[in-house]
């Protein structure tokens, strides 16, 4: 693979200024180009691009395609085209394995929100009314059950954190071997089964054409009407209509949204007027240290390229 120039793409600014990636990577040997959004997402205006070899990105633009190696600085890659890359032979990358501290303290947030009553609460202050909870309506997520549906690097530090906070975590994966911290490992054919006793249902899956849609009606049926689901993973995981007919007949009792079907989420949304549900802007893996997070990959891997060796995190 040829290494000489890396780009870095505006799209990154979501997460991080692509600047001070490029600081974080001025120790390498290697040119270091910052694009600006004068590169066309429709492939038209590429010159900037493919001046690079390879590049960091958000998003994917049509004349990524002419190069050696893309950095996803996210873990999901649904938003690249993986069968076009691949004939092109063009190497992916992900970011995957830096997010669970931050997605896991994030679910320990919703879950302590609900159990705490914190999210009614604020809306309390905001009107500045004094309401305390009736005496059964706060409770502890202790001896409370979680199904994390997904138990890759995110479903992890879900485990971790929401072990720590005492609550018994069973899992789903496409191999029912056992995992650290987990009472029950169950397959994706057993997932109505799996969330049938979880009082909330956790999603780090990635979106695949296996996932895509797999929380629907049937699901939401088998989830117990005290049960909220959670989820950080992509919208188009769940059945979002379904989810709102869920919502709307107390088949489940709430959810913390992260991600959704179309985002931003439109402001006609029947979602964001519901009482028990949390609506967050796609912001669950956000810290100041990403940016320094995606540097130690893209810093291994321009190291391993220029070895010769096999990239880290390798999609394709």
């Amino acid at each position: 693979m040829r290494l000489d120039t890396l780009g870095i793409d505006s799209s990154v600014s979501v997460l991080f200024p692509p600047e001070f990636l490029a600081e974080q990577l001025s120790d390498l040997s290697i040119d270091i180009d910052v694009l600006d959004e004068s590169v066309g997402t429709d492939g038209k205006d590429g010159a900037p691009a493919t001046t690079c070899d390879a590049i960091v990105t958000f998003e994917h633009r049509e004349s990524f395609v002419d190069l050696d190696w893309i950095h996803s600085i996210q873990a999901g890659v649904d938003r690249f085209p993986q069968d076009r890359l691949e004939d092109a032979g063009v190497a992916l990358t992900n970011s995957t394995g830096i997010h669970g501290d931050a997605i896991g303290e994030t679910v320990a947030g919703y879950l302590l929100a609900f159990s705490r009553r914190l999210h009614e609460h604020i809306r309390d202050q905001e009107r500045r009314e004094w309401s305390q909870p009736d005496w059964d309506e706060a409770w502890t997520i202790a001896g409370e059950r979680a199904c994390v549906v997904g138990l890759g690097s995110l479903g992890r530090g879900v485990v971790d954190r929401l072990s720590a906070l005492g609550v018994d975590v069973d899992g789903v994966r496409r191999t029912p071997v056992p995992e650290p911290g987990v009472d029950r490992v169950h397959t994706p054919g057993e997932l109505e089964r799996a969330v049938a006793d979880a009082r909330f249902v956790v999603l780090t899956v990635p979106l695949t054409d296996e996932t895509e849609g797999m929380i629907d009606r049937r699901v939401f049926d088998a989830m117990p009407d005290d049960a909220y689901l959670i989820n950080v993973a992509r919208g188009g995981v769940v059945d979002q209509s379904a989810l709102v007919s869920a919502l709307e007949a107390g088949d489940i009792a709430g959810a913390a949204l992260d991600v959704f079907e179309r985002e931003p989420l439109p402001e006609t949304s029947a979602l964001w007027e519901m009482d028990e549900v949390i609506v967050t802007p796609h912001c669950a893996a956000f810290t100041h240290r990403y940016g320094e997070h995606v540097a130690s990959i893209v810093r291994e891997n321009v190291r391993r390229a220029r070895a010769g060796e096999a990239l880290t995190n390798r999609v394709l």
